[in-house]
């Protein structure tokens, strides 16, 4: 079992950075890939940014080049910093982990808002 616990969400002015962490506990050795995904109410989840242990990075084609994600050495932390904040940037996120069993597993969520 992993468990994620997500941070940094908040009410941000367009334009404005932000920047999310993601602490995994648990079985974190099993953790393969790690990422976020947003959802605003009445609309699917959907991908942000993913990570994988060997690097790899993949990015949702409406934040690439504002946003990156990044682990921490230990590999139990994901960061996803936030530039260049636009209002429809506006969304929970959701810290997800895939483990090398391919189990799935999802944050709470934190708020981000971006607006004036």
């Amino acid at each position: 079992q992993v468990q994620l616990v997500e941070s940094g969400g908040g009410l941000v002015q367009p334009g404005g950075s932000l920047r999310l962490s993601c602490a995994a506990s648990g079985n974190i050795f099993s953790i393969s890939t790690m990422g976020w995904y947003r959802q605003v109410p009445g609309k699917q989840r959907e991908l942000v940014a993913i990570r994988t242990n060997s690097g790899s990075t993949n990015y949702a084609g409406s934040v690439k080049g504002r946003f990156t994600i990044s682990r921490d050495s230990a590999g139990n932390t994901v960061y996803l910093q936030m530039n260049s904040l636009k209002p429809e940037d506006t969304a929970t996120y959701f810290c997800y982990a895939l483990s090398l069993r391919v189990e799935g597993y999802w944050g709470q969520g934190t708020q981000v808002t971006v607006s004036s």
